[in-house]
């Protein structure tokens, strides 16, 4: 049983320590530095004012497209400094018209769809500025985004600025939006600590900027270009810094099931990258961001999960050995899991209801992101996710707040 015993724990430190654990060793160890004055960066320019590209690749954004070129074109920053660019691939909705309809806007389009990361990768070649900045089509910027984060590239040693990401939750949220709001606060409190230690693990999508000279093409088949893209950045010793201040807003996933779509593209695409960025696991070679790296993400995407599975099938052993119904570690910890999972039950029994209890959309929540791991390894390694991206759809807008 001893063997049975190690297996156990050391598959309950690891979901620990990738949720939970990693994030209070980094409290420690900012507070210390803090303490000592180590590792004080530079503060930002507001007054550095560089040209930038706010770079958009949509697919079918009709919807989106007069809110979000109205919010780029008022942003707090000098507009002759700004290039606004889109890239179209394969929209048949009228979002190039409609697009088109702006002067401001520079619309590149082809009939063919080739993915996200092909958009990308073509529309890079209009970029004049040194500065790119990527968003979303669904997404709103804050006024003072664009300043916020190019401000930050007047330190030489940045490479990339990871703006924040924040879900608008409405008075009657479901178990998505509950979720995924708690989730992405928790994930922006471990940027910050990750930025002051040294530098973000990868930026989101949503809203994220880099210097145009640190830019590679990326392959063609990649899953999440925006990870890739600013990882690959910090592998060069450049550092990814964090801006909360300067941040997009989106809904929700509209419920569970879309957000399970979601997160299993997000987990095949990360099961890619770390076969893509696996220089990354060496210590000896990139040292604090091989460390930062494998906290934050690696274990997430690997070995949390299946600790997970182990955990609940060795405790029952375990109970069964120590004698069901004693009042021994084992049997707490078996009775604790099966709380959390009746949690979870519950969790999806009120999804799409009246009813609206966090407790039970928290483990929901967390049930189905590690659901969606095993799901993701899956369609990777046997080829069946696709690099086309399929939009989940998102909550009403209506009766909602950032």
């Amino acid at each position: 049983m001893k063997t049975i015993e190690v297996i156990f724990w050391a598959s309950v430190f690891i979901v620990f320590y990738s949720y939970l654990g990693y994030g209070l060793l980094l409290f420690v160890i900012i507070r210390i530095r803090r303490m000592l004055g180590i590792g004080k960066k530079p503060p930002s320019n507001p007054d550095y004012e560089p040209e930038v590209s706010l770079f958009v690749a949509a697919y079918n954004e009709r919807e989106y497209v007069d809110d979000k070129v109205k919010n780029h074109l008022s942003l707090n920053y000098p507009q002759e400094k700004i290039q606004h660019i889109w890239i179209t691939d394969g929209s048949d909705d009228g979002t190039p018209d409609a697009l088109r309809k702006y002067p401001q806007i520079e619309v590149y389009h082809e009939d063919k769809r080739g993915g996200k990361i092909g958009a990308i990768n073509r529309g890079m070649k209009f970029v004049k500025a040194p500065i790119v900045i990527f968003s979303d089509a669904n997404t709103n910027l804050s006024a003072d985004t664009v300043r916020i984060m190019t401000s930050l590239f007047n330190d030489s040693r940045v490479g990339c600025v990871a703006g924040e990401k924040r879900i608008l939750t409405s008075e009657k949220e479901q178990a998505a939006g509950a979720g995924e709001g708690i989730y992405w606060k928790y994930e922006s409190t471990l940027k910050k600590w990750d930025a002051e230690l040294y530098s973000v693990v990868g930026a989101a999508g949503e809203l994220f900027a880099i210097r145009r000279e640190l830019f590679e093409e990326v392959e063609q088949d990649t899953l999440l270009d925006d990870f890739i893209i600013s990882l690959r950045i910090a592998s060069t010793g450049k550092t990814i810094q964090y801006s909360p201040d300067a941040f997009a807003i989106e809904t929700a996933s509209a419920n569970v099931k879309e957000e399970l779509k979601r997160k299993v593209r997000i987990a095949a695409g990360g099961i890619q990258s770390i076969i893509r960025l696996k220089h990354l696991l060496n210590p000896f070679k990139h040292g604090t961001l091989s460390f930062q790296y494998i906290s934050h993400r690696v274990l997430r995407w690997t070995l949390a999960p299946v600790a997970l599975v182990l955990i609940f099938f060795i405790n029952m052993i375990l109970a069964l050995h120590e004698g069901i119904g004693s009042l021994g570690i084992y049997n707490g910890l078996l009775l604790g899991q099966f709380l959390f999972y009746a949690m979870a039950l519950m969790g999806n029994y009120l999804e799409n209801r009246r009813i609206r209890f966090k407790p039970f959309f928290i483990p929901y929540y967390f049930f189905i992101m590690n659901y969606a791991v095993f799901l993701g390894m899956r369609r990777y390694f046997k080829g069946r996710q696709s690099v086309n991206w399929e939009r989940a759809k998102r909550a009403g807008k209506q009766q909602q707040k950032p």
